[in-house]
């Protein structure tokens, strides 16, 4: 199978800090795979490398055959991607995020889709309410939401559960399920194993900056995985 994306010896330097140490990942269509790692481990940075955002000061990658380096624009209309943190206006609404979102991407007939996913994530009650006034949890679902407005080939969702509460984070597994269902290719960067092993097929763990294994859901599963999982942080 041809991977989606495929990234060989990324490193991403700030200045004299080298947020990303060579990392090297393949993710597949049809699969989701999770980044996991404490906080600094390089996962989010990874991320933003992958939607278009960061470009990497060294190494290949590429997504969908684009070189990120070269055509950053091009992977930004070909991902779907919620940040860590930041991505929202705050005096505007949810629902005007999605006008805003449907227009940029030129979506035809995108109203139903938003409803439903506002409705999804229980948001459809504050659905005309600034996000201004949101708690962190609820803008995290927002995000998620405007990330999977387009249903894109590409699903990048930067620490998905951090903050939420029980009913967002079913509702974001069942996101990353449909979009596994119709073929897409799916990233999540999380520090909860739990979580990583309940939504992706596969896990890469990144310590300091790089990669130290990659290991299927089930290796990362249960009490035999949170000791492999704590060995791997040593």
């Amino acid at each position: 199978m041809t991977p989606v994306v495929e990234v060989r010896g990324l490193r991403v330097r700030f200045g004299e800090v080298e947020a990303v140490a060579g990392v090297d990942l393949k993710a597949y269509p049809g699969y989701s795979t999770a980044l996991l790692g404490r906080n600094g481990a390089g996962k989010s940075t990874t991320m933003r490398v992958l939607a278009g955002v960061v470009p990497p000061t060294d190494g290949d990658v590429r997504v969908k055959g684009i070189d990120v380096r070269r055509e950053p624009l091009a992977i930004k209309r070909r991902v779907g991607y919620c940040p860590d943190v930041g991505g929202l206006v705050p005096r505007a609404t949810p629902w005007e995020h999605l006008q805003l979102a449907a227009r940029l991407r030129r979506i035809p007939d995108w109203e139903p889709r938003a409803r439903e996913l506002l409705e999804r994530f229980e948001l459809g009650d504050v659905a005309h309410r600034v996000t201004s006034g949101f708690s962190h949890g609820m803008g995290r679902r927002l995000s998620v939401v405007l990330a999977a407005l387009h249903e894109p080939d590409v699903l990048l969702l930067d620490e998905p559960f951090d903050g939420v509460d029980p009913i967002g984070v079913e509702a974001t597994l069942d996101v990353i399920a449909d979009a596994r269902a119709r073929g897409a290719c799916i990233l999540v960067s999380t520090h909860l194993r739990e979580l990583a092993v309940e939504a992706c097929s596969s896990v890469t763990v990144l310590r300091g900056g790089s990669r130290v294994a990659t290991l299927t859901a089930r290796d990362m599963a249960g009490e035999e995985g949170a000791r492999a999982y704590r060995a791997l942080l040593d």
